[in-house]
């Protein structure tokens, strides 16, 4: 069985790719963690396996580099269309569940949870397959409480384990307790606008205010 995490998103472009990088600065000393990124988009001018790898070098020398890379910014069900390339969801499953059974993981999504992957399959049906826990990126602004939720609602839908919320951006203790009261989920984190965003400054955040009381680390071991 698969262990790990998979974090998603409310939207593309909430912070996904930097809340997995702290998610490997906090706990990677504990765990011995590997990132993968299973379709990128946009590639030529959006790679997130090489911002991770800057975010957290020291974490992600194991990075799997495996994994649908299309060229066109756009949906994936459209960029493999525009391509001729179309995403086979069994295949690129079988990239890491072929791996060894010890290893644990920071997959990260593309998008939303109910981005389409090709005909027939969307995002969330990659999660069900892989059958990992979920932490869910949504943006602390305005607009973030009924994201999040109808985000919630549609993973839980699906008997899909969501273990936390981190959210992005200036902090509003109002919308974060919404979030926590209706969604009923725990806020493991906010991760505040970084200027500039450099290893260092996410490894200081990560180590004093993400996830203090490791609630996510059961889901690593």
């Amino acid at each position: 069985m698969l262990r790990g995490l998979f974090v998603t998103g409310t939207d593309t472009g909430v912070g996904k790719t930097v809340a997995a990088a702290a998610l490997l600065h906090r706990y990677h000393r504990l765990v011995p963690l590997r990132y993968w990124k299973p379709i990128q988009t946009g590639i030529e001018a959006d790679d997130d396996t090489a911002t991770v790898r800057q975010l957290a070098p020291g974490s992600v020398a194991d990075a799997l580099d495996e994994g649908v890379r299309l060229p066109r910014p756009v949906s994936p069900h459209l960029a493999a269309q525009l391509a001729g390339q179309p995403i086979d969801l069994g295949a690129l499953i079988g990239l890491v569940t072929s791996r060894p059974g010890t290893e644990r993981w920071i997959v990260e999504g593309a998008g939303g949870v109910l981005v389409p992957i090709n005909g027939s399959d969307l995002m969330v049906d990659l999660m069900c397959e892989l059958g990992l826990p979920v932490v869910v990126v949504a943006r602390s602004s305005l607009g973030t409480i009924n994201h999040t939720l109808l985000t919630l609602e549609g993973l839980r839908a699906r008997a899909i384990r969501v273990v936390g919320v981190v959210m992005v951006g200036d902090k509003h203790s109002h919308n974060r307790t919404a979030i926590e009261h209706y969604g009923q989920v725990e806020v493991v984190g906010e991760i505040p606008r970084f200027d500039p965003l450099t290893a260092d400054m996410l490894t200081a955040w990560a180590s004093s205010e993400f996830d203090g009381d490791e609630r996510l680390l059961e889901w690593l071991r």
